[in-house]
């Protein structure tokens, strides 16, 4: 994929379908990277080499955050319904506890 020095439009989302054997990037990876320089007379890193890298980490980042807001989500769900439960269990017990 040749970027060309260019940053990925605003429109592009970063949720693009992934194969099952694309692995995620792990926190080593990145503090391990490096780029090759550029050739000679040039001082610097291949700017297309950053730019894919930099796309890599933002599509990375943006699924940590999808799972994260889908998780948040999914929490908020649980708690909701474990408070309706709650509260129909408080109601019944004092509707047994009426009764006697």
């Amino acid at each position: 994929m040749n970027v060309r020095n260019q940053r990925p439009t605003p429109g592009s989302g970063g949720t693009t379908y992934r194969s099952t054997a694309y692995t995620g990037l792990l926190p080593w990876q990145v503090r391990e990277r490096r780029f090759k320089p550029v050739g000679l007379g040039r001082r610097g890193l291949d700017p297309d080499d950053v730019y894919a890298f930099l796309d890599r980490v933002a599509r990375d980042l943006a699924a940590v955050h999808a799972a994260l807001a889908g998780s948040r989500r999914e929490t908020a769900a649980i708690k909701d319904a474990l408070r309706r439960w709650q509260s129909e269990h408080a109601r019944a017990r004092d509707a047994r506890e009426d009764a006697r």
